[in-house]
C-alpha cells in the first residue's frame, strides 16, 4: 500500500456508540406523603362562617351578594409540627424567622408474613 492510498482511499468506518447515563438509574419509591396546610371545615361550621366572612366584606353595603365558594381552616397538625420545627431551629437564633414550605409524614408500609 502506498503512501496515497492510505491518505486517499480510507474506508468510512461508522462505529455505533451506545449511550449511557452517567448515573445508575435508581428507581425510587415514594415514601413520603405531603400534608396538607388547610382542612375543609365540617358542615356545621360552614354556615358560621361564611356568614361572618360575608357580614365583614360587605361592610356597609349591605345590598351586595357574595358566594362562598371555599372555606377551609388551619390543618392542627400542621400547625402543631411547625411549631415544634420553627422552635427547634429557633434554639439558637431567637431573632431569625422561619418559613415552613412543606410538611411530608413518610407513609406506613406493612408487610404480611404467611
Amino acid at each position: 500500500m502506498g503512501l496515497f492510498e492510505r491518505l486517499f482511499n480510507k474506508e468510512i468506518t461508522e462505529t455505533k456508540i451506545e449511550e449511557t447515563p452517567l448515573s445508575p438509574i435508581r428507581e425510587e419509591k415514594n415514601e413520603w406523603q405531603e400534608i396538607a396546610g388547610y382542612i375543609p371545615v365540617e358542615s356545621e361550621e360552614h354556615q358560621v362562617v361564611s356568614l361572618i366572612a360575608t357580614a365583614i366584606a360587605a361592610g356597609d353595603r349591605p345590598e351586595s351578594t357574595f358566594i362562598v365558594k371555599r372555606i377551609s381552616k388551619r390543618n392542627p397538625e400542621a400547625q402543631l409540627v411547625s411549631v415544634i420545627a420553627t422552635s427547634i431551629a429557633s434554639a439558637d437564633h431567637a431573632e431569625s424567622q422561619f418559613v415552613i414550605q412543606s410538611i411530608k409524614e413518610k407513609k406506613a408500609v406493612s408487610f404480611f408474613i404467611i
